[in-house]
Order: structure tokens, then C-alpha cells, then sequence
């Protein structure tokens, strides 16, 4: 009866020998006060530094649309095809004139070599031959003004193809294909970028966000901003110092934003303030039966205090859980 007793109390005194060992063995991490930023989400709305206007140069039906909405152009690249039925009539009119004048030219050049034959054999006048001789100038002068004339016809045809202004995406197209155009009437709108995201925030915090302070941007779908792998990393680039109806202006810089489409929204992160935390390593917080612990060695021992928890952040690139009550700061954790 004695030695199953023995064996027992050895084997009790054993277990405890080893966890003590293994406590005493242990890392230690030190709860001490720190100051995080105080963050607050917002939506932020995607746009585009620059928007050209793809305009048409003259006016009449637009006869070709070679873009729709969403679609990547680049400079110089043809959107659009306008017609004026009207300029090919200008083109025969002026075609027409051309030919009666160039009659005129011939008949003025035939005057002239017979007042200069007349002249030479003494039978006409110096009269007749200045005034051949006008004549001629005349008839050329005409004919070089009506090919000026049918060059400007047929450059305002060449005008009627819209090319696009810029590199970048077509945002709008106001205009079908049949629709009627006015001189300088848009047929595209076109975002070359850059783009960056505009965020209002309320004015009350007008006095907290400052340029150069870092955000966090949420994936895409109007998701928060999640873990720090899955967010996007930002930065205020400007403050506006005008508050418009209750409300502060700041754009912010994300690097590979310009797959998001324009104009859409979505969560921000941005710092508003600081405020002093107790935090932990993750790998200290035990949760058993649905609660979280946190062992914490005093004189007496190790023991293990229950704890309630915050949000998660990174301190000097180490994650840390934040403790909402439970710990004091100097407070020792035995760490696993």
C-alpha cells in the first residue's frame, strides 16, 4: 500500500520540478505603456489627377465611334470619326471653280504671248500688252486663292477624326454613333492619371491629420482594411486648408492604385490621434473554454490572470495585441 503511495508523490513532485524548470526556462516579455496613433476608417474615393477631353474640331454627324467606356487608349490613338455632308458639296463647288478659272488662266496666258507677238512686230501698243499682262496676273493669282480655298475645305474633312489627347482610360462617352456635334463638343473624357484617393473627414479632426502621415488602405469591395498583409500602405500628400460644408479635404498617394476603376470608394485607415496601450506578443495569449489568458509571473510564481483584448498593431515591425484590462505596465508575461 505504501509504494503505489510513493510512486505517486515522486511522479506529483516530479511534473512539478519539470514546469517549474520550463517556466524558470521561459522568455520573459515586460508590459510597458506605449503609444499608438488612433485610427479611424473612412471611404476614399479614387480619381485622377488630370481628365482630358477628347473634343471634335468641326461640327456635323458623328459617322464612327471606335471606343466605349472603360477602354485603355492612347495618344493620338483614333476615337472618333465626324462628318459634315455639307463639306464634299464645298469640295466640288470649289473643284468647279478651280477649272473655270484655270479656262480664264489659259485664255489670259493666249492674250498675253499675242499682245507681247504684237508688240514685237510694232503693230500693238504697250497699252495692250500691260494690260495682257495684268490680266494674266490676275487669273493666277485667282486660281493659286481657289486651291487655297479647296486646301481648307479639305483640311476641316481631315479635322473630323477625333484623336484621343492623351494616354489613359475613357471615363465617358456622351455621344452615339448618328448623334449630331457642335465645333468643340466633347466626344470622350479620358484619365490619364496619375491617381490617388481623395478622403473627407469631419472638420473636428481638421487639427489631427497632418501631410506625411501614413494610412492603410483596404482591399478592394469596400472591405476593412484587415491584416497588414492585405492592406494597401499610403500616404497623405496634401491637406486642403479648405473646410467645405463641415467637412476636410486630403488626397493620399497608394502605390498600384491605378487598377482600381475611377470614382470608387473604398475604406481608409488614417491616423486622428494617439493614445497609450498595454500590449502583448500574440504567442503570450492562451484562450481556454472562450477566454483569453495571459500568464504572468510573480514572486510567488507563474499565474495565469484573464485578460481582455484589443486590436492588433505593429511595434518596430513585430505584431502586438493590445490589452485592454487585466495587465498593469511592468507587469512580467511568461512566454510559451
Amino acid at each position: 500500500m505504501h509504494r503505489p503511495i510513493l510512486r505517486f508523490l515522486t511522479a506529483v513532485l516530479a511534473g512539478a520540478a519539470i514546469a517549474g524548470a520550463t517556466a524558470a526556462d521561459a522568455g520573459e516579455f515586460v508590459v510597458k505603456a506605449t503609444t499608438i496613433p488612433e485610427m479611424k476608417a473612412v471611404f476614399g474615393q479614387v480619381e485622377s489627377r488630370i481628365v482630358v477631353p477628347a473634343r471634335t474640331r468641326i461640327g456635323g454627324s458623328v459617322r464612327e465611334l471606335r471606343v466605349t467606356q472603360g477602354d485603355e487608349v492612347r495618344e493620338g490613338q483614333a476615337i472618333a470619326v465626324v462628318v459634315d455632308d455639307k463639306l464634299a458639296l464645298q469640295l466640288n463647288a470649289a473643284d468647279a471653280k478651280i477649272e473655270a478659272l484655270n479656262s480664264q488662266l489659259a485664255n489670259a496666258r493666249v492674250q498675253l504671248e499675242r499682245a507681247q507677238q504684237l508688240r514685237a512686230s510694232g503693230s500693238g501698243t504697250q497699252v495692250s500688252l500691260d494690260q495682257a499682262k495684268m490680266q494674266f496676273e490676275v487669273a493666277t493669282n485667282q486660281v493659286a486663292a481657289a486651291k487655297a480655298e479647296k486646301t481648307v475645305i479639305e483640311q476641316s474633312a481631315r479635322e473630323g477624326t477625333v484623336f484621343a489627347p492623351a494616354t489613359g482610360r475613357v471615363l465617358t462617352v456622351p455621344v452615339t454613333p448618328g448623334s449630331v456635334v457642335m465645333p468643340g463638343e466633347d466626344i470622350a473624357r479620358i484619365a490619364p492619371g496619375p491617381y490617388y484617393l481623395r478622403l473627407s473627414l469631419p472638420e473636428r479632426h481638421a487639427s489631427e491629420i497632418a501631410q506625411g502621415a501614413d494610412v492603410t488602405v483596404g482591399a478592394r469591395g469596400l472591405t476593412a482594411p484587415g491584416g497588414l498583409s492585405a492592406a494597401h500602405r499610403g500616404r497623405i500628400v496634401k491637406v486642403y486648408p479648405e473646410i467645405t460644408d463641415g467637412r476636410v479635404i486630403a488626397d493620399v498617394e497608394v502605390e498600384g492604385i491605378g487598377d482600381y476603376f475611377v470614382n470608387e470608394r473604398t475604406l481608409v485607415s488614417i491616423p486622428v490621434g494617439k493614445r497609450t496601450v498595454l500590449a502583448v506578443p500574440a504567442t503570450a495569449i492562451r484562450t481556454t473554454h472562450g477566454v483569453d489568458y495571459v500568464r504572468v509571473a510573480t514572486d510567488a510564481g507563474a499565474m495565469d490572470v484573464a485578460v481582455i483584448l484589443g486590436e492588433t498593431f505593429a511595434d518596430n515591425g513585430a505584431g502586438r495585441v493590445e490589452i485592454l484590462t487585466g495587465l498593469r505596465d511592468g507587469d512580467r508575461i511568461v512566454l510559451p
